[in-house]
């Protein structure tokens, strides 16, 4: 017969370690699946932002593609057309297009 210590509320020190394990192993795969991609895109990002500067052709989170005439603080001018200037706010850029020619990310083909 096997003999276990009891605690003063009668459930045993195995069974509470196993009825704690589940919920630690739940915070481990959130560790893993959330938090850890999702500092890999904030770097990522930060990386981008700090990277930008003018004569560079970016793309908008909006899509709008453009180049980057002056870069503020918050803000940045963007010339999506000959002699059109708009001004958005830094962190809308979502991307550097990196040969000077638009393309649409999800097929790969010129715009």
């Amino acid at each position: 017969m096997r003999r276990t210590h009891t605690h003063p509320y009668g459930s045993t020190t195995v069974e509470n370690w196993a009825s704690i394990l589940p919920l630690v192993l739940l915070v481990i795969a959130f560790i893993f699946l959330v938090v850890r991609p999702a500092r890999a895109r904030q770097r990522e990002f930060q990386g981008l932002q700090s990277q930008l500067e003018p004569g560079q052709r970016v793309m908008l989170a909006s899509g709008i593609f453009g180049e980057i005439v002056t870069i503020g603080d918050e803000t940045l001018e963007l010339e999506i057309a000959a002699g059109t200037v708009i001004t958005v706010n830094r962190h809308a850029v979502s991307r550097v297009v990196p040969d000077g020619t638009a393309t649409d990310p999800e097929t790969g083909t010129e715009l």
